[in-house]
C-alpha cells in the first residue's frame, strides 16, 4: 500500500496554533463541501498507526479494534442502546443460557463477491478459539458449533454465562476460502486477509506514517454508507488541523469549549465518562504491595481531585475504589471511601511498620517503600504529580517513562512493579471485573495488570455473577463485588475521561457514541444512513 505524501513542518503548527487560538474573532469556517442528500464524499480523521486491521493483526486497543470493524462485522452490533441484529438476522437462546441459535442473513456477500454462508460462521468461531484470538475470550467456553437448517448456526457452550450474547454476538466473522490453513494469523498480511462483509474496504494503509484509506463497499448488504471515503492522517494540532478543515471532527480540551459553544456552525457533543487511567500494582514484582494497608494508603495519598483539575483540566469524573464509574448502569458507591487524607495514609503506614515523612516531608531514614512507576510519555505530567504526593507521606516513587506501546508489551509481561494503563471500555457490561481480578489459570494476569492479588470469597462472587441470568440478582452481586474492590483495592482508579467532541453539522451530521462505548468515530454506525434500518 502508497504511503500517503505530504507533511506540516512541525515548527509551523506550534506558530500557526498560537495565532489561531490566541485570535478574538472565533474560528473561521473553513470552505468545505457540505453533504448533498446527506451525503458525503470523504470524512477526515485524525490518524496514526494502530496495525493492520484484520481481526488478528490490529494493535488491540480501541482506535486498531475499530477500524477493523470498518471491515469485518459481527452477528451483532451496537447501536445507543444496546445490542441489534447486524449478520445474524435474529437469535435465539434455550437450555438455561447453554444454547445459542442464530439465523444467518442471506444474501450477504464477501468483498470477494462470494457469499456469507454459515459454514463461515462456524469456521470463524473454531479458528478464533484455536488461535486464542485476543477479541473472542468467549470461545474458551464453547463446546460445540453446528449448521442446522434455514441458515441457522448453533453454538453449545459447557457452562452459561451473562455476557455470552455479547460475547459471541460481537467477535468478527471471517471467510473460510480465505483464512482456512493459515497457520499464524497474526503475521498473516496478505491482501486477502482484508477481505470482509463489511460496509468498507482498506484501500490504503502506510504504517510508517499511520495513515489509512477506507472506501466504500458498493455491494454492502446494509445500510447504505453516507460517506465515500475514510481518510485517518496523523496531525501535530488535532485543533489547528480542524480549523483548517484538514481534520472533520476532534477532541476540545475543556478551556477551548467556550470558542464553539453556541455558536451554530459548531455541534459540540460530552462523551460518557468511559475512557479512564488506572494505577496497578505488581504484587509479586514488589511484595509490600501485597498489603492491603499499603495500597489503601497510596490511594489517601493520592489527590484524584487534583488530577481531574490539573491532567484533565476539569473534564473527567475521579476514580471510584470500586473500579466502575458513576455513569455505569451497574455502578454501585462503595461504603468505604478515600478522600484525600495524607495524615490518615502516614498513621496506616506507621501501623505496617514503615518509614513515614513528616508534615513537612522529610523522612529520617531511608524509607522502606520505594516503587518503580511505569508511564508512557503522554502521562508525564500526571505521574509527576502523584510521585509528589507520595513522597509527601514517605512513598519514594521513580519514574520510567517509555513509548506507550512499549508500557503496554510490558504489564503484559509483568515487567513492572506499578504502573499507569489508560484506556476505554470502562462502560462496558461489568463482566470486565471478571476478567480483570478473577484468579483463574485460564486468564492472563498480565492482560490486565492483575499480578499476585488473590481473595477467594470475591473469586465466588465474580463467578456468581458471570453465570447469573437474572437482572435483579446479578446487579446485587456485581454491588457487593465493588464492596470488595474498594476494601481490597487491587488497583486503583485515578479518573475518568469526559471529553467533548466537536465537529461541523453541515459538513456531516451522523455521528454516534454506542451505548458502552465513548468515541463518536469508533461506531461504524456513524457512517452509514441509519434511516435504511436492517432489513
Amino acid at each position: 500500500m502508497k504511503p500517503e505524501s505530504g507533511r506540516i513542518h512541525m515548527t509551523c503548527l506550534v506558530g500557526l496554533v498560537a495565532l489561531i487560538l490566541g485570535s478574538c474573532t472565533g474560528p473561521r469556517t473553513p470552505d468545505l463541501p457540505v453533504m448533498e442528500n446527506g451525503r458525503v464524499e470523504v470524512l477526515r480523521m485524525e490518524g496514526g498507526d494502530w496495525g493492520y486491521p484484520t481481526p488478528f493483526a490490529h494493535y488491540p486497543r480501541g482506535p486498531g479494534g475499530f477500524k477493523m470493524a470498518l471491515i469485518f462485522d459481527s452477528l451483532l452490533e451496537r447501536d445507543e442502546t444496546g445490542l441489534i441484529p447486524w449478520l445474524a438476522e435474529s437469535w435465539e437462546i434455550s437450555d438455561m443460557g447453554k444454547t445459542y441459535v442464530f439465523t444467518i442473513r442471506k444474501g450477504v456477500i464477501w468483498h470477494d463477491g462470494k457469499p456469507l454462508t454459515p459454514d463461515d460462521v462456524c469456521f470463524s468461531f473454531n479458528y478464533a478459539s484455536k488461535h486464542a484470538a485476543t477479541w473472542a475470550t468467549v470461545f474458551g467456553v464453547i463446546e460445540q458449533v453446528e449448521t442446522l437448517g434455514g441458515n441457522r448456526v448453533r453454538v453449545r457452550v459447557n457452562e452459561k454465562g451473562a455476557t455470552l450474547l455479547y460475547a459471541l454476538g460481537t467477535c468478527r466473522i471471517i471467510p473460510a476460502h480465505v483464512w482456512r490453513g493459515i497457520e499464524n494469523p497474526r503475521t498473516y498480511l496478505a491482501p486477502e486477509a482484508l477481505i470482509g462483509t463489511g460496509p468498507y474496504r482498506l484501500t490504503d494503509y502506510s504504517q510508517e506514517h499511520g495513515t489509512y484509506r477506507f472506501e466504500a463497499f458498493d455491494r454492502f448488504w446494509g445500510p447504505q454508507p453516507r460517506v465515500r471515503v475514510l481518510e485517518y492522517r496523523p496531525v501535530g494540532e488535532p485543533i489547528l488541523a480542524f480549523e483548517k478543515g484538514e481534520i472533520d471532527l476532534t477532541s476540545v480540551p475543556p478551556d477551548l469549549v467556550p470558542r464553539y459553544a453556541g455558536n451554530p456552525e459548531f455541534a459540540l457533543v460530552k462523551s460518557p465518562a468511559f475512557w479512564g487511567y488506572r494505577l496497578v500494582f505488581n504484587m509479586e514484582k514488589s511484595p509490600p504491595l501485597k498489603n492491603t494497608r499499603v495500597r489503601q494508603s497510596i490511594c489517601l495519598a493520592i489527590n484524584r481531585d487534583e488530577l481531574v483539575e490539573k491532567i484533565a483540566r476539569g473534564a473527567a469524573v475521579p476514580g471510584e475504589a470500586g473500579i466502575l464509574p458513576p455513569g455505569h448502569v451497574m455502578y454501585h458507591k462503595p461504603k468505604i471511601t478515600y478522600d484525600f487524607d495524607p495524615a490518615q495514609a502516614v498513621r496506616l503506614l506507621q501501623d505496617q511498620g514503615f518509614h513515614v515523612a513528616d508534615g513537612q516531608g522529610e523522612i529520617t531514614g531511608a524509607p522502606l517503600l520505594d516503587f518503580h512507576l511505569l508511564i508512557s510519555t503522554q502521562e508525564v505530567r500526571m505521574a509527576e504529580l502523584i510521585k509528589e504526593r507520595l513522597g509527601q507521606v514517605g512513598i519514594m516513587v521513580h519514574l520510567i517513562s517509555v513509548d506507550g506501546k512499549t508500557r503496554d508489551a510490558r504489564v503484559r509481561d509483568g515487567d513492572y512493579q506499578m504502573a499507569i494503563i489508560g484506556h476505554g471500555g470502562w462502560g462496558q457490561d461489568a463482566d470486565y471485573l471478571w476478567s480483570r481480578f478473577r484468579e483463574n489459570p485460564s486468564l492472563s494476569p498480565s492482560t490486565s495488570g492483575r499480578c499476585g492479588y488473590l481473595n477467594p470469597g470475591l473469586n465466588v462472587l465474580l463467578d456468581k455473577q458471570h453465570v447469573a441470568l437474572d437482572p435483579a440478582l446479578r446487579a446485587k452481586l456485581v454491588a457487593d463485588i465493588q464492596e470488595i474492590l474498594a476494601e481490597d483495592l487491587p488497583e486503583l482508579a485515578l479518573f475518568y475521561t469526559a471529553d467533548y467532541t466537536v465537529y461541523r453539522p453541515a459538513t456531516y451530521d451522523g455521528w454516534m457514541a454506542m451505548f458502552d462505548h465513548h468515541a463518536l468515530s469508533h461506531s461504524k454506525l456513524s457512517y452509514l444512513d441509519r434511516k435504511d434500518g436492517v432489513h
